[in-house]
C-alpha cells in the first residue's frame, strides 16, 4: 500500500529472534573466519536455535543506555512506544557479544595474547556501558582439544584467561577449526542461546520492576508500553505463550486510555500493532478461531474511532490495512498447513480491505481540495525525518493534551495530509486488494464471489482510465451473468463497458455493447434504449455518436477526437460480430421444415427474425450458410424492397428458402453452419451479425425450456402463429437427404419354419407401381448383415433349385439382375436357403432400381430401393434315437464278440409339415450285418407331425485285432424331403453318427433251438448248442434246475469236455404242465477253467420263457350238432 504511514513496520512483522553480535572475525581477508561465519549463517535449518547473528567490529559503538530513572513521580510520558525501540532490540542492542580470538593453549606468546584478549574484552564492555548484555570469548584453535580433565595446561590457562577477562567459566569457549566445524558451531549456538535467554529474562524483570513506581492517573501510557515490551522480550526469548498473555494485557490497557481527537490515531496505531501480534501468535499456536475472534473484537472496538472528521479517510485507510494484514496472516498460516473453507478464507478479508479502500477513495474525493498548494514550511516534515512515537502527528509530537497547542498549525497539518492523500493512487490500491481476493476465491471455488470482485476490478480500471484492462475483465464476467440470467447486473456491467468502448473509440466493441443493451436482457428504460439506438445508427452511418452520460468531460473531448480519427479511416468500415454468445437486440432462429427430405422433394427452410429495440431497424442482406457450400446461393435474400427488409419492434418476420438436393447427397446430412445479417451499407459502415448453426443466443435455450413448460401446463391447444409465440419456435439445424420413396411392391412367399439342412424356398414377387420405367432392377437377398458371425458361416443362399448348397455358397447374394420393369409389370425370383444350424435368422431382400423424375422443372435420376426383412426360424426335421438290444430285445450295455445283436432306430418327426422318407441305410465301420444288403424299412414312408418311424438291423461284431474294447459303429443315413415339394427337388441327407459300443469276449456261447410255443401235456423238444470260443479245451458242468411248470427228460447233470472251436449239443424234452407264459427250467453252466465267467453271463443268451397253449379237445359229431 502506498504511503509508509499505514504500512506495518518490518520489525513488527518479522519473527523476533535473539540478537547475538560476533566480533573479532575478519570475514573478508581471513579464510578461517569466513568459514566460521558461513557455518553460522548459511543453510540454517528449522531445527537450529532461532538466533540472529551479525559480525561487528570490536570497537563498535552500541546505542547508549539512558540513565535509569529512580522515580516516575513528576514524569509525564510523551507517547506509548518509540518508533526505534523494536528495531533497537532486534538489530542494535545484542543479548550477547561474542569475541573470537585465535589462541592455542600451547601458544609460545601466551602471556601477550592473554593480555591482548583481555583488552579487547574490556573494549567491548566499555561500549556496552550500562547494558545487561552478556560477553563471551571463543578461542579459535588449530588442534582438537583433549577431553576435559586430561589437559592440565589447558585447564590452568583457561582459568587464568577467565580471571584476566573477568569472565565466568561458562563464557569461555574453544572452537577447533577442523573437519567437524559445523558440529562445533551448532554446540556453540546452543550455548549462545542459553546466554541470550538469560539476558532477555533479566530485561523482562527490569521492566516489571518499574510497575511499582507507576500510577494510573498520569502513567496510563506507560502501562501499555511496559506490557508491550515484556511481551516483545518474551518473543525474543521464544516464550510465545507468555508473550501472547502480555500482548492481550497490553491490548486491554490500550483501549482503557482516554481517547480524543489528538491521540486517537496513536491509540489505533498501537491497537493495530498489538492486534497483529496477537493474531500472528494465535495462528502460530494453531488456534485460528482465537485469531479470528480477536480480529473481530479488534474491528468492533475500533471501527467507530474515526477521529477528526476532516481526516476521515485516514480511518478507512487504517481499517483497510487491518483487514489486509489479517488476510496476509491468514494466507501465510494456510501455506504452513492450516486448512481453510469456502466460508472462511483470506479472500473475505482482502475483499473487506478493498471496500474500506473504496470508502477511502470516496472520502478523499470529498475532503481533499484539488489545486491547493502545500503550506510552507511543510507541517509533515520533522527534524529527524521521522516520528519519535508511533501514531503521532509530525507537527505536535509528544503532545498528549486534549486540545492542540497551535490551532493554526493543526489546520495546516490537516491540509497537508489532505493534499498528500490526493496524490495517492487509490484505484491501484483497490485493484491490488481485489486481485488478491479474486485469487483466494478462485482457490476455494467461489465463482460468484470471484465474478463479483472482478466486476469491481473492472470498474476500478475504468476509474483509473485503463479501459483496455477494464473491458478484458468485464467481458470475462459477462459470460457468467448471461448464463445465470442476472439481467440487472449484466445491464450495469454493459453500461460500464459501453463507456469504456466509447472513451477508447473502439467501434466494434461499441456496436456489440449497444446491440446487447438494446436487447431483451437489458433492463434500461425506453428513453435510454432510444438514445443508444440513435447512437448505433450514427455509427452505422459513419457519424460521431453522442457522448455517454456520466463520463468525465475531459475524457469525452479526447474520445471525440479519437472517434473523428476512426471516421476518417476508410479501411475499417466493415465488421463481423459473433452474437451467438450474447443477447443481441435482433433475435434469429432457423429451421428446416422437416428432419428429412426425399431427394425428389425441394428442401425448405425458414429463418425467423425479431427485433427487440424501441424503433424499427433495417437490414440489407440475410444469408444462410450450409455444410454443402453449393446450396448457399439459394439461401440469400438482399435488399430490393425496403419494406421486406425492415424489422418492427416486437414483431416476428420470417423468410422462406428452398432448393433441390443433389442425388449424390442421398444419405448425407445437411446442416446450417451459420446465419449472417448485414446492418448498415457498403457506402458508410456495414456490420455483419453472425449466428453459428441455426441461430439462438445466450438466453434462447432457457426461454424455450420455459415456453415448453408453460405449454404443458396450459395443455395442447391450437397451434399458435410464429408471431404470437416466439419462444416456442424450435430450432432444426440439420436435415437428412433420404432416397426417393419407392413405388414398387415386394411380396415374399414361403412356408416357415425352415428345416435344418433343407433347401428352403422363398419366392419373391416384385411389381412396379411407377409411372415410368424402373431401370436396372437388382436384388440383394440373403442373411441380413450385422447378426451373429456364426450365422453367416452356417447359412448358404443360392438361386439354383437343382442342387444342395455347400460351404462355398455365400450367406448373401448381392446385385442379382432382374432387368427393367415397365409400369404395372411384375417379376418373380426364387431364392433357396440352406440353414445348417437351428435358431432364428433375419433375411434381407433389397430391391434397388433407378428412375428418371422431375423436381421443380429439373430432371434428376433417382436411385430408389425397398427393403423387406423376414425372420425365419430353423428347426430340426426329426429326432433320431438309437439303441442296441439283444436278440431277446433286452437292452445291451456291452456287445459280445461274434454274437448277433439288434440295432433299433426311432425317428420322431418334429416338423409341422409332412416329411417323405425316401431311403435309409447304414454305413458300418467295424460291424457286419446278418444280411448282405439289408433293405430300408422306411422307404417312401410319410411322417406326419408327431409321428414316429422305427427300423431294426441285425448286426454282429467280428473279433478286432487291437486290444481296444470300445469300437465305432458307423453312421445312419436318412434321405428325405418335404412331401409337398416337387419330385425333382434335391433330397436332403441327414447323417446320424451311431454310438460306440463296448465289446466283451465270452469263452462259451450257448444258444437254444426250440419251437415258438408249446402245448400243455405235449412234448416240447429243446436243443442246446454249446460252442467253445477259446483256444483251450473247456470243461463244462451243466445242470438243469427243476420247475413247477415243466417236467423234462434228459441229463439233469452232466460234465463235458469241448475242444477249441467245437460245438456240443444237448437235447431235452420238456413236458409243459400249465398254460400261459411260463419260465423254462433254468440251465446252470459253470466253467472250472474260467472262474470269471458265471452262470448268469452265459444264461443271458438263452430264452427264459415260452408261451404254452392249453390242451386241445377232439371235436366229435355230437358236439358239432350241439353247436
Amino acid at each position: 500500500m502506498a504511503g509508509s504511514q499505514w504500512e506495518l513496520p518490518p520489525e513488527l512483522c518479522c519473527r523476533p529472534m535473539a540478537f547475538v553480535a560476533l566480533t573479532g572475525l575478519d570475514v573478508v581477508y581471513n579464510a578461517v573466519h569466513r568459514a566460521i561465519w558461513d557455518a553460522f549463517c548459511a543453510n540454517r535449518r528449522a531445527d537450529r536455535v532461532p538466533i540472529s547473528f551479525k559480525v561487528l567490529p570490536g570497537d563498535h559503538e552500541y546505542p547508549k543506555c539512558r540513565t535509569k530513572r529512580t522515580s516516575y513521580e513528576w514524569y509525564i510520558p510523551k507517547g506509548i512506544l518509540k518508533t526505534g525501540w523494536m528495531n533497537k532490540h532486534l538489530n542494535l542492542v545484542p543479548a550477547l557479544v561474542v569475541l573470537f580470538y585465535e589462541l592455542d593453549w600451547d601458544d609460545p606468546q601466551w602471556k601477550e595474547k592473554q593480555s591482548e584478549c583481555a583488552t579487547k574484552v574490556e573494549i567491548v564492555r566499555t561500549s556496552l556501558q550500562g547494558r545487561n548484555t552478556k560477553v563471551a570469548v571463543v578461542l579459535i584453535q588449530k588442534k582438537t582439544p583433549l577431553p576435559p580433565g586430561e589437559d592440565l595446561v589447558a585447564s590452568e590457562r583457561a582459568a587464568a584467561l577467565c580471571n584476566a577477562c573477568d569472565l565466568s567459566g561458562k563464557s569461555l569457549f574453544v572452537l577447533p577449526h577442523t573437519d567437524h566445524l559445523v558440529g562445533y558451531i551448532i554446540r556453540l549456538e546452543n550455548a549462545f542461546y542459553e546466554h541470550a535467554q538469560t539476558y532477555y529474562y533479566t530485561e523482562i524483570r527490569r521492566v516489571k520492576s518499574h510497575k511499582e513506581f507507576l500510577n494510573k492517573t498520569t502513567h496510563q501510557l506507560l502501562f501499555v508500553r511496559h506490557q508491550f515490551k515484556i511481551a516483545f522480550f518474551s518473543e525474543l526469548k521464544q516464550d510465545t505463550q507468555n508473550a501472547l498473555k502480555y500482548y492481550r494485557t497490553a491490548y486491554s490497557l490500550v483501549h482503557e486510555l482516554r481517547a480524543h481527537e489528538t491521540n486517537m490515531l496513536e491509540i489505533k496505531t498501537m491497537a493495530g500493532f498489538i492486534n497483529y501480534k496477537i493474531c500472528r501468535l494465535c495462528f502460530q499456536h494453531n488456534t485460528p478461531l482465537d485469531a479470528i475472534a480477536q480480529f473481530r473484537k479488534h474491528i468492533d472496538l475500533c471501527k467507530k474511532k474515526i477521529g477528526s472528521a476532516e481526516l476521515a479517510f485516514e480511518h478507512t485507510a487504517w481499517m483497510s490495512k487491518q483487514f489486509q494484514s489479517f488476510g496476509e496472516l491468514f494466507d501465510e498460516a494456510i501455506k504452513l498447513g492450516l486448512t481453510a473453507i469456502q466460508t472462511q478464507n483470506p479472500g473475505f478479508y482482502y475483499q473487506q480491505a478493498a471496500c474500506y479502500c473504496q470508502d477511502r477513495k470516496l472520502l478523499a474525493q470529498q475532503l481533499c481540495q484539488a489545486g491547493v498548494s502545500c503550506p510552507t514550511p511543510d507541517p509533515l516534515d520533522t527534524p529527524t525525518g521521522g516520528l519519535d512515537f508511533y501514531g503521532q502527528r509530525p507537527w505536535r509530537q509528544g503532545h498528549q493534551s486534549i486540545d492542540p497547542p497551535d490551532p493554526e498549525k493543526e489546520k495546516m497539518g490537516i491540509l497537508a495530509l489532505q493534499i498528500k492523500e490526493g496524490d495517492v493512487p487509490h484505484s491501484e490500491l483497490i485493484i491490488a486488494l481485489l486481485s488478491n481476493a479474486v485469487a483466494q476465491f478462485k482457490k476455494y471455488k467461489c465463482p460468484r464471489m470471484k465474478s463479483h470482485l472482478m466486476v469491481q476490478m473492472g470498474e476500478e480500471y475504468y476509474h483509473a482510465k485503463d479501459y483496455t484492462k477494464a473491458l478484458k475483465l468485464l467481458d470475462y464476467v459477462m459470460c457468467d451473468y448471461r448464463t445465470e440470467r442476472w439481467w440487472g447486473l449484466l445491464t450495469s456491467i454493459l453500461t460500464t463497458a459501453l463507456r469504456c468502448a466509447y472513451l477508447m473509440a473502439n467501434v466494434k466493441d461499441y456496436i456489440t455493447y449497444c446491440m446487447e443493451l438494446l436487447g431483451r436482457a437489458s433492463v434500461l428504460k425506453e428513453e435510454q434504449k432510444s438514445r443508444i439506438e440513435k447512437n448505433l445508427l450514427k455509427v452505422l452511418m459513419n457519424e460521431l455518436p453522442d457522448a455517454e452520460p456520466e463520463c468525465d468531460s475531459r475524457c469525452t473531448s479526447a474520445a471525440a477526437a479519437l472517434w473523428s480519427d476512426r471516421m476518417a479511416l476508410s479501411g475499417s468500415n466493415e465488421f463481423s460480430i459473433e452474437v451467438q454468445d450474447y443477447v443481441p437486440f435482433i433475435q434469429c432462429k432457423a429451421r428446416f421444415l422437416s428432419p428429412s427430405f426425399h431427394v425428389d422433394q425441394p428442401i425448405q427452410l425458414q429463418v425467423f427474425l425479431k427485433a427487440d429495440c424501441p424503433h424499427p431497424v433495417r437490414f440489407n442482406k440475410l444469408a444462410v450458410t450450409l455444410s454443402n457450400q453449393e446450396y448457399n446461393q439459394w439461401c440469400v435474400v438482399e435488399s430490393s424492397d425496403q419494406d421486406s427488409m425492415c424489422l418492427s419492434p416486437g414483431a416476428t418476420k420470417y423468410y422462406n428458402f428452398s432448393f433441390v438436393a443433389k442425388t449424390e447427397d442421398v444419405g448425407k446430412k445437411i446442416e446450417m453452419t451459420g446465419i449472417e445479417l448485414m446492418l448498415g451499407s457498403d457506402a458508410a459502415r456495414c456490420v455483419f451479425l453472425s449466428w453459428r448453426g441455426a441461430g439462438g443466443d445466450a438466453a434462447s435455450t432457457h426461454e424455450a425450456l420455459q415456453a415448453s413448460r408453460s405449454s404443458r401446463r396450459r395443455g395442447r391447444g391450437a397451434t399458435a402463429r410464429p408471431e404470437q409465440n416466439w419462444d416456442s419456435l424450435t430450432i432444426q439445424h440439420s436435415t437428412m437427404i433420404i432416397s426417393r420413396v419407392p413405388k414398387i411392391s415386394v411380396q415374399l412367399s414361403h412356408e416357415p419354419p425352415a428345416l435344418n439342412n433343407e433347401m428352403y424356398r422363398i419366392k419373391l414377387t416384385v411389381q412396379s407401381q411407377e409411372e415410368g420405367v424402373a431401370r436396372d432392377v437388382r436384388l440383394t437377398a440373403g442373411l441380413k448383415p450385422g447378426q451373429d458371425a456364426n450365422l453367416s458361416q452356417t447359412t448358404h443362399v443360392t438361386l439354383s433349385s437343382s442342387k444342395v448348397c455347400d460351404d462355398t455358397d455365400p450367406a448373401l447374394l448381392p446385385d442379382i439382375p432382374l432387368g427393367d420393369l415397365n409400369p404395372g409389370d411384375k417379376v418373380e425370383q426364387c431364392v433357396h436357403v440352406r440353414c445348417v444350424s437351428t435358431g432364428p435368422r433375419v433375411f434381407l431382400f433389397h430391391v434397388a432400381y433407378s428412375i428418371d423424375t422431375s423436381v421443380e422443372g429439373r430432371q434428376i435420376n433417382c436411385k430408389c430401393h425397398k427393403d423387406e426383412t423376414v425372420t425365419i426360424e430353423t428347426v430340426v426335421p426329426f429326432e433320431v434315437s438309437v439303441k442296441f438290444v439283444s436278440t431277446k430285445f433286452e437292452p445291451l450295455d456291452r456287445v459280445a464278440v461274434d454274437i448277433p445283436f439288434l440295432l433299433m432306430t426311432d425317428l420322431l418327426s418334429s416338423s409341422p409339415w409332412p416329411l417323405l422318407l425316401t431311403s435309409s441305410s447304414l454305413q458300418l465301420v467295424s460291424m457286419m450285418t446278418s444280411t448282405p444288403q439289408p433293405q430300408s424299412q422306411l422307404e417312401q414312408v410319410v411322417l406326419q407331425a408327431g409321428e414316429c418311424a422305427s427300423e431294426c438291423f441285425s448286426l454282429r461284431c467280428p473279433p478286432v485285432a487291437n486290444s481296444n474294447n470300445t469300437v465305432a459303429t458307423g453312421q445312419y443315413l436318412i434321405s428325405w424331403r418335404r412331401q409337398a415339394s416337387s419330385p425333382d427337388s434335391p433330397l436332403v441327407q441327414t447323417t446320424v453318427t451311431l454310438p460306440h459300443v463296448v465289446l466283451e469276449t465270452v469263452p462259451l456261447y450257448v444258444h437254444a433251438d426250440l419251437p415258438s410255443f408249446g402245448r400243455v401235456r405235449e412234448s416240447l423238444p429243446v436243443r442246446y448248442h454249446i460252442e467253445n470260443r477259446t483256444a483251450l479245451v473247456q470243461e463244462v458242468e451243466m445242470a438243469v434246475e427243476p420247475s413247477d411248470a415243466f417236467m423234462f427228460s434228459g441229463l439233469k447233470q452232466v460234465r463235458l469236455r469241448i475242444l477249441p472251436g467245437s460245438e456240443q449239443q444237448m437235447l431235452y424234452n420238456y413236458y409243459p404242465l400249465m398254460a400261459g407264459y411260463q419260465t423254462l427250467p433254468q440251465l446252470n453252466i459253470s466253467l472250472p477253467r474260467c472262474p470269471a465267467t458265471n452262470t448268469h453271463t452265459l444264461r443271458r443268451f438263452l430264452p427264459q420263457r415260452i408261451f404254452v397253449k392249453p390242451q386241445g379237445r377232439q371235436l366229435d359229431d355230437a358236439s358239432i350238432a350241439a353247436a
